[in-house]
């Protein structure tokens, strides 16, 4: 009897352990998406989801906007920007697309756009937004959006050859205005900008330096993180795993997950997706993409995360048409 009980009490006991669950790999398999119809191949532009439709702009070249409609996977033709504009990340609010900080003209010497450009889907029309400050003007910064306002990290002075900068900046879009706010830790260029849990995350980059023959060497591995309600900036604690510039970023859940990229270490851009856990504070390998990219956008929609175009190799070729895509397995 006693024996029975025992070992009756040690499978209530089992039976009452806590059961870790296993966690689900944050994306699946990329793949590449069959569409109708092309967009024009174009590398260091934007891609952003506005109003289900999917719109990349701009790259080295005058190039058309290029509509993705997941729905039909259908690619259509809009409005062609009135410059040409490379090196920016677009961002979608109240309706229209915002481009700040952009780069017009030829390596290695582009130089910044001087003022915001404005995209209004609705009506497949741009327009001159505000004149950003003469001595605030850059190409090739993080920008995002939050409580209505852009904010804008980091960037180049003189497109490619020097000038790496740590400037924050804020901009209003109701009132055209802009605040000049605390550097971040750390200069870079050539990547991008994201939002989670009101933290502002600046992951990837370089500093940009032709000058020095230094065109991909000097990557920074360090992840930014301004917080707005302490209104300071700091840095995590892990680097980004696999160092490179030129990387698409996006949000999944608590996740930040940094895509592609291009750096010194070798010609194929890199085919990596990590994602840091901000729950966890820990970096994780996701699966790869299909084709290795770098300067272009990433966007989440409906489920599944997307990037299009960019260049297949380090630098600016081969420029790619294809959109890619992953399911997004756990959104934790």
């Amino acid at each position: 009897m006693m024996r029975a009980t025992a070992l009756g009490c040690f499978l209530v006991l089992l039976c009452l352990a806590p059961v870790q669950a296993q966690t689900k790999p944050v994306l699946g398999s990329w793949e590449i998406m069959p569409a109708q119809g092309e967009p024009v191949a174009r590398e260091e532009a934007g891609f952003v989801e506005m109003g289900g439709k999917f719109f990349l702009i701009g790259g080295r070249r005058e190039n058309p906007v290029d509509i993705f409609d997941p729905k039909t996977r259908r690619w259509t033709k809009g409005a062609v920007p009135p410059i040409e504009i490379h090196h920016f990340q677009p961002v979608a609010l109240d309706g229209r697309i915002y481009v700040i900080h952009a780069m017009t003209g030829r390596f290695p010497r582009e130089t910044p756009v001087p003022y915001v450009l404005i995209y209004d889907p609705a009506k497949d029309q741009w327009t001159k937004g505000a004149e950003i400050p003469v001595e605030r003007r850059r190409g090739a910064s993080g920008v995002a959006v939050h409580d209505g306002k852009i904010y804008a990290v980091a960037g180049i002075l003189d497109g490619h050859w020097a000038g790496t900068i740590a400037w924050f900046d804020e901009f209003d879009p109701k009132t055209g205005r802009w605040r000049i706010l605390p550097d971040a830790p750390h200069a870079r260029d050539h990547f991008s900008a994201e939002m989670i849990g009101g933290k502002l995350y600046a992951a990837n980059g370089r500093a940009s330096s032709v000058a020095t023959k230094q065109s991909f060497d000097l990557v920074v591995g360090e992840v930014d993180v301004f917080d707005f309600r302490a209104g300071k900036w700091s840095s995590l604690a892990q680097n980004l795993p696999t160092l490179r510039a030129g990387g698409m970023t996006a949000v999944v859940g608590n996740r930040l997950v940094v895509i592609g990229g291009e750096s010194a270490t070798q010609v194929s851009a890199h085919a990596e997706v990590e994602a840091y856990d901000t729950a966890s504070g820990r970096w994780e390998s996701l699966s790869p993409l299909v084709q290795g990219r770098h300067g272009t956008g990433a966007l989440v929609y409906q489920g599944r995360v997307y990037t299009a175009s960019g260049a297949g190799n380090r630098g600016g070729s081969p420029v790619l048409s294809t959109i890619e895509s992953a399911p997004i397995l756990s959104a934790k």
